[in-house]
């Protein structure tokens, strides 16, 4: 099954598609100091709620990006509700090859999606060029709470160089030239949100959908989903957002 078809299933009922919530997302948008007429750009943005709510927030314009269209519908009827939607749009495509502006925006953002680049240290090779001098970029990355068993790894769908502990982000993103600036983190509560609220999503497709070819797929990426978190995920994964500057 499609990893992206799992996603507009799995978080059908999300609309911030990473484990934060509403608190830290705003936080976020106060910490890089947004303010009116700045242009933001959102790589592999999801429903578009950064760049949304930023907008009716702080005043910021700008551009999001995703290959979803299912994400991306949800992100423009959301941008009509927040009476945004002549300062926000979004663009189907895939984040990591589209073309993008030389020097355009104040901050770039790729929040929850370093795989565009191939990992972090391509996706903010990928990013760099579409900032303004003395711009912000803002990255969404996990990354490991204490040493995990190789187990962990596996059980989560990664390997366990994929991500460092919290220390050794910072030093991916020195070797990337990027200095860290300020942080906004997940926790167990927010982890729980995401990630449980899923299981009850796909239950009720699966309730509805019980001979829909995709059914077996989403019956497996429940259990796996479920037994991961709660064994390995909560203890072991953590996630960020990081505001960098170039160093």
């Amino acid at each position: 099954m499609d990893i992206l078809r799992q996603h507009e299933i799995s978080e059908a009922e999300h609309r911030i598609l990473n484990p934060i919530d509403e608190t830290k997302l705003m936080l976020l948008g106060e910490v890089c100091r947004l303010r009116a007429g700045q242009r933001l750009l959102d790589l592999a943005c999801g429903k578009g709620e950064t760049l949304c709510r930023w907008a009716a927030r702080f005043g910021i314009e700008g551009l999001g990006i995703d290959l979803s269209e299912v994400f991306l519908a949800a992100a423009r009827q959301r941008a009509e509700e927040l009476g945004v939607a002549g300062r926000v749009r979004f663009e189907a495509g895939d984040a990591g090859r589209v073309p993008l502006e030389a020097g355009a925006y104040d901050v770039v953002a790729c929040i929850g999606a370093t795989w565009i680049g191939g990992g972090l240290g391509g996706t903010i090779a990928l990013m760099r060029p579409a900032l303004r001098p003395g711009g912000l970029m803002l990255v969404g990355e996990p990354y490991w709470n204490e040493s995990p068993p190789d187990a962990a790894a596996a059980a989560l769908g990664c390997r366990l160089d994929d991500f460092a502990s919290l220390a050794g982000t910072l030093d991916r993103f020195e070797a990337a030239g990027m200095a860290l600036v300020e942080m906004v983190l997940a926790d167990g509560d927010t982890w729980d949100r995401y990630a449980a609220s899923q299981w009850w999503t796909v239950r009720r497709w699966l309730e509805e959908n019980p001979r829909h070819p995709d059914a077996p797929a989403m019956r497996e990426f429940l259990d796996r989903g479920r037994r991961s978190h709660l064994e390995y995920g909560r203890r072991y994964l953590g996630w960020g957002m990081f505001v960098l500057l170039p160093a």
